[in-house]
């Protein structure tokens, strides 16, 4: 059974949006900063219900909406839309509708684990690389002593057409009673089984954090921040893997400038 949270630490329902969602290529977003999002997960693990889950729109993302109903479907179900890539800042902005900052899925990986620390809060960490989710633990319980990891699993390529896989998971899931869990196994399979899988669950938050766990650990490096803070991380990431990443960021990120410019056009910034 899972704990309750300390009983002055319970919020009650999560707080509202901290101001109207934006539409930006056609995708929701909300209007909120790091620190808000981080906020906004903490409350609802401890609320406990309605469970709901985050996902965390880029340029790669809005290009797989236009293809995909059943990722459309995944995207419409969520509970929370930050924008994970800096393309979406730039675009809303030139959209007259402006967003404070990128919320990296890395990013908010990391600031719901510093926020967590200390509540009660229990988390698990369900995919990436082989071994990377043992070594984003290690680091995270680290780097916030008092962070209750409660599992992590790494499920084989190809689990979602092995029922019995896919019952280990649940199971490990469910063993674990975590509050909050991350799901890295990359778009747009980690929404989709978000939305499938995390009520039944009975999981409180679900968030989709694609290579958090991989960089987080080591596994793949992360560009310096002054790359980060100048938007060019996605620069380092294909230099780094060129060959997995150079049609994302060719195809992809041309379509999606064509609907940000399709937009402008029209005149729809909200």
């Amino acid at each position: 059974m899972r704990e309750a949270a300390p009983a002055g630490e319970r919020k009650g329902t999560p707080p509202a949006f901290p101001a109207p969602r934006v539409t930006i290529a056609g995708v929701p977003v909300d209007v909120l900063t790091r620190q808000d999002a981080a906020a906004w997960v903490v409350q609802r693990a401890l609320a406990g219900e309605p469970p709901g889950y985050v996902v965390t729109p880029n340029a790669h993302h809005v290009a797989l909406l236009r293809d995909s109903e059943r990722f459309r479907g995944a995207y419409a179900g969520a509970a929370l839309s930050v924008p994970d890539g800096v393309s979406l800042v730039w675009a809303s902005r030139l959209l007259g509708v402006p967003l404070p900052e990128r919320v990296a899925g890395v990013d908010l990986f990391e600031d719901v684990c510093a926020a967590a620390a200390g509540t009660g809060i229990r988390i698990f960490l369900l995919g990436g690389r082989p071994g990377a989710a043992d070594g984003a633990a290690r680091v995270m319980r680290g780097l916030y002593p008092g962070l209750e990891i409660a599992g992590t699993y790494c499920p084989p390529y190809g689990f979602e057409r092995d029922p019995a896989e896919r019952e280990r998971i649940a199971r490990a899931v469910r063993a674990a009673a975590p509050h909050v869990l991350f799901v890295a196994l990359g778009a747009p399979k980690q929404e989709m089984w978000l939305q499938e899988n995390l009520a039944a669950l009975g999981v409180p938050v679900g968030l989709g954090v694609g290579a958090a766990f991989d960089l987080v650990s080591g596994q793949v490096p992360r560009a310096p921040r002054w790359m980060r803070g100048a938007g060019l991380e996605w620069l380092f990431r294909l230099a780094v893997e060129p060959r997995r990443l150079w049609k994302r960021y060719a195809i992809t990120n041309t379509r999606f400038v064509a609907l940000v410019l399709r937009q402008r056009m029209r005149g729809r910034g909200g």
